[in-house]
């Protein structure tokens, strides 16, 4: 089972979710985007990153590396 945090427009008929997961005793963080079916349900894409909770703040960090850098190269 999947809890949505958080969500996104990526485009007219795609959109960026932020969730929290358990699979087999184990807690998850997903960034993925999900397109709109034909039935207007939300559907999930091979796009996307699924971090299990003990790495988390680690991928936060380099995620604001990421940021750090863009905001001194002018992009941000």
């Amino acid at each position: 089972m999947s809890t949505i945090v958080a969500e996104m427009e990526k485009s007219w008929n795609e959109k960026i979710l932020f969730s929290f997961s358990e699979f087999k005793g184990k807690s998850y963080a997903n960034i993925r985007v999900h397109y709109e079916d034909d039935d207007g349900e939300l559907q999930p894409t091979k796009k996307g990153i699924t971090i299990s909770l003990d790495r988390f703040l680690e991928f936060k960090e380099h995620f604001q590396a990421l940021e750090d850098f863009l905001k001194s190269e002018g992009h941000l």
